[in-house]
């Protein structure tokens, strides 16, 4: 990961990154971190969370772990506050949490509707929200940054619950983008396509195979693919851009490829 130009420069500001303690969330830390930003981290695990604080430390910014469950609502107020109050205030937010579940619709019950809504959408509505009002209450822009999916983007076959609520975020991120632009508050998403993270549950042979057959640019992609798109969508360089999903696939949707029975992507 070579060092980021001015162009992408975060220097003084300081983001809130949730499930930064592995995968796609902590190469998104390091990336904020290179930029010159400081970062609180959440994670379900505080060693994760700290392994990756040492990182950002040793990149000579400042990193604070925090402990909390954003999929508990209670937790969410107390997590943006202790983030505000650790770093001094509050510019970006960047949440990388999410799972799919396996199985076809008429496998899939309300618990299994109810559990991937609350893990791929509802936590992610209620945590942007409270950033948005802390930003409005102390009159500052920023940039909020959430996680979509190339399958909420087309049917998602096998998975038809995390398409619907990654589907659903896309629209939220629209939503968000139109009605806090007067307070200079952007709002994007990144669509993954098929990344290779610690939870992708899947042999390499047969993931290698699946890309070598059917992604255009015949690798998969990589947390760091992920990690750069974040930097890019908190930086100034897309200072007039929000409301938007960028699609990091490798020109999957471009392809109109579906995987097959294989997950695209379990994180996110």
């Amino acid at each position: 990961m070579s060092s980021e130009t001015s162009f992408f420069s975060l220097a003084g500001k300081k983001a809130l990154i949730i499930g930064g303690g592995q995968g796609m969330g902590e190469s998104s830390a390091l990336f904020l971190a290179r930029a010159g930003c400081d970062v609180a981290l959440v994670d379900l695990v505080p060693d994760r969370a700290d392994a990756v604080g040492q990182k950002v430390a040793e990149l000579g910014r400042k990193a604070f772990t925090i402990e909390g469950n954003v999929l508990d609502d209670a937790d969410i107020p107390l997590i943006v506050a202790e983030a505000e109050a650790k770093l001094g205030g509050l510019d970006l937010m960047v949440s990388i949490v999410g799972a799919a579940a396996w199985g076809s619709l008429l496998e899939t019950t309300a618990e299994i509707w109810d559990d991937q809504m609350r893990l791929n959408l509802r936590y992610f509505f209620l945590t942007a929200k409270e950033v948005a009002q802390s930003l409005i209450r102390r009159g500052q822009p920023g940039a909020i940054v959430g996680i979509a999916s190339v399958d909420g983007q087309r049917a998602a076959p096998m998975r038809g619950a995390y398409g619907a609520a990654k589907g659903g975020l896309i629209s939220l991120v629209q939503t968000m983008a139109v009605e806090w632009a007067p307070h200079d508050i952007r709002v994007n998403a990144i669509a993954p396509g098929h990344i290779v993270t610690p939870r992708l549950f899947d042999t390499p042979q047969r993931a290698e195979a699946y890309a070598a057959s059917l992604l255009p640019m015949r690798h998969r992609g990589t947390p760091d693919d992920i990690g750069r798109a974040a930097l890019f969508l908190a930086s100034d360089m897309a200072r007039y851009i929000t409301g938007t999903t960028l699609d990091v696939d490798g020109g999957l949707l471009a392809a109109n490829l579906f995987p097959r029975g294989l997950p695209g992507n379990n994180q996110g």
